[in-house]
């Protein structure tokens, strides 16, 4: 029976696989370009995502309320996320130490 997978680990999976069948399709492309591609789409949706409603006193909304607060909200799930990643440390990392 297939584990079925969360809308996140859908959506990183998807992202993934449309990163991989960019750099395929276009070998002369940058990775370092796609993957910046990648992540300038998946930030313009997550602020999407995040708009607070048109009710000021909203308390749902409270917590995004102001692009800072957003902002912050962001910066705090990517740092989150790119910690949890297999990729965070890599063995080539100059702080690494080599015997």
């Amino acid at each position: 029976m297939p584990i079925e997978e969360s809308p996140l680990e859908l959506a990183a999976r998807r992202a993934v696989e449309l990163g991989n069948e960019l750099a395929n399709e276009e070998e002369q492309a940058d990775l370092w370009d796609l993957a910046d591609g990648l992540l300038a789409g998946a930030i313009h949706y997550w602020l999407y995502s995040r708009q607070p409603c048109d009710d000021p006193m909203c308390e749902e909304c409270a917590p995004h309320a102001t692009a800072e607060q957003r902002l912050t909200e962001l910066l705090k799930l990517t740092t989150e996320l790119a910690r949890d990643s297999d990729y965070y440390h890599s063995p080539n990392d100059s702080n690494v130490g080599r015997a």
